[in-house]
């Protein structure tokens, strides 16, 4: 029995069609790559910051602290849909101030540093766990419990994966830009590229 083959003209078409269809393909990847790379304009303009009420230094407790880093992200952060989000406790550390050292050891303000880890993934279809992710560390300054301190908000910094600190605590006085994450990921997936194991 005899094979049928195509012609050279339908192999020919056929390969014209899939040579089109990927490079269209690859031009919408590559629009899209530079969507998210390039702000627009007026989105620059249009952004204002939003006001995250924390809780006082009097109310604070651990999880409560994690509810409202989550909350944080969640409202105040213009971050796509996609982007998943881990938030964990990690630890706690006692502080005195340094001007307060000639006071008596009860006499001092102390605070407690509590952190946090937010780690962003997003996660695929193809690869519905990320090999790569961002993670950012919120520090959550809360006075001791007696005296004036008790009733201000706690005091909130953060870092994405040892970059700038940014404070938080003054209704969003730092901007958050989605790019961080994705570099952060970026340079890792490049990072895993380059190193042999």
């Amino acid at each position: 029995m005899e094979e049928k083959r195509p012609s050279s003209s339908s192999s020919s078409e056929a390969e014209d069609f899939v040579t089109t269809v990927l490079e269209r393909a690859q031009r919408a990847v590559m629009n899209d790559i530079e969507r998210t790379r390039t702000p627009d304009k007026n989105q620059e303009r249009k952004y204002e910051a939003k006001p995250m009420d924390w809780v006082s230094c009097g109310d604070f407790n651990v999880e409560l602290g994690r509810k409202q880093i989550t909350e944080y992200m969640r409202t105040c952060w213009e971050a796509d849909s996609r982007w998943l989000l881990n938030v964990v406790f990690l630890d706690s550390t006692i502080t005195t101030e340094e001007e307060e050292e000639d006071k008596e050891e009860e006499e001092k303000d102390h605070s407690i540093l509590h952190r946090y880890r937010a780690r962003w993934s997003i996660p695929t279809r193809h690869s519905p766990i990320p090999r790569e992710t961002a993670s950012v560390y919120f520090f959550v300054r809360v006075w001791s419990s007696s005296g004036p301190r008790c009733a201000v908000p706690v005091e909130v910094y953060y870092v994405v994966e040892s970059s700038a600190v940014h404070l938080v605590a003054g209704g969003g006085s730092t901007r958050f830009r989605e790019r961080w994450l994705t570099d952060v990921m970026e340079s890792k997936a490049l990072l895993m590229r380059e190193v042999d194991f």
